[in-house]
């Protein structure tokens, strides 16, 4: 308790906004998790890095949150100080075919800043509702793409607060990992080298990609997107159908009736909910197929 009360004091005295006792259900896609104990807003890029090594010097635990479009929170919420990156102005820039995007910037963003200069490979990650720092930090992919698929280099915050940056050879991406996953490091911005491309025909894939998303996935009800990770041979939410779980629910946490391979939020989800109706079916599956389901939410407690 003291030690928060002079992270509030030191925060105060930097100019770096925080409320107290803010539910996290509001700042994730799925819409679901407790308090947490302080949630800080840092303005800019260098009050985020000031906020990481004040952190870090006074031993307290954090968490670097961007559009939380792959999270599940515990219903406890988080003891700790949660760092939202969602009001730093995103910077997009452009030169020949590398883009270079800030952390916070959305995929959306970046998708549209690559048609406007004629550039394509980036037009897989149009529609995924979450940001450049998720991206590289889960190898985010869709539609026969991944993330590593046109990364170049990463710029980031290590666990010393200190600005480095690596090449994307060195980043250790893998399906929905990385090395940021493993460290906790935090994604300050990424460069992308793209190709030049027709803009009509990139147009053209990017919204053929987004009608395939909305005829094919819930994006009526909060989820936090695929809820499992694609098991070799097999694809999770056609597993999930073949065992006779579509609609399966536990609570208000249900797999979706439109996509087994989502879990959704039907209103009031808890994330013990959510948990329980995982554990469930990758239970059911692994008895009636022999596949192991592994989570691809990413749980923080």
């Amino acid at each position: 308790m003291e030690c928060m009360e002079s992270i509030k004091t030191q925060f105060t005295n930097a100019g770096i906004p925080y409320t107290c006792n803010e539910p996290l259900a509001r700042h994730t896609s799925f819409q679901i998790g407790g308090p947490a104990a302080l949630f800080c807003t840092p303005q800019s890029q260098e009050q985020l890095v000031q906020a990481v090594k004040l952190l870090h010097d006074a031993g307290q635990r954090y968490y670097i949150l961007g559009r939380g479009s792959n999270l599940l929170f515990s219903d406890a919420g988080f003891d700790g100080v949660i760092l939202s990156t969602t009001v730093i102005p995103p910077v997009i820039q452009v030169e020949g075919d590398c883009i270079t995007a800030s952390a916070g910037a959305s995929l959306k963003e970046v998708c549209e800043a690559a048609l406007a200069h004629g550039l394509t490979g980036l037009e897989f990650a149009y529609g995924i509702p979450g940001s450049i720092g998720g991206a590289v930090y889960m190898n985010a992919g869709a539609y026969g793409g991944e993330t590593r698929d046109v990364l170049a280099q990463v710029e980031f915050l290590d666990d010393e607060g200190q600005v480095r940056s690596l090449p994307a050879d060195q980043l250790e991406l893998g399906y929905r990992t990385s090395i940021f996953a493993r460290t906790g490091w935090c994604v300050l911005k990424a460069s992308m080298r793209l190709r030049p491309g027709d803009p009509q025909a990139i147009r053209a894939k990017m919204e053929d990609l987004m009608q395939r998303r909305r005829e094919k996935q819930p994006l009526e009800y909060p989820s936090a997107g695929s809820a499992f990770k694609r098991p070799e041979g097999a694809f999770a939410g056609g597993l999930i159908d073949q065992c006779g779980l579509r609609g399966f629910r536990v609570g208000d946490a249900a797999i979706s009736e439109k996509h087994c391979g989502f879990i959704v939020n039907l209103g009031h989800a808890t994330c013990a909910d959510v948990l329980e109706l995982a554990r469930q079916v990758s239970e059911k599956v692994k008895q009636d197929t022999g596949f192991v389901l592994e989570k691809e939410i990413r749980v923080v407690e």
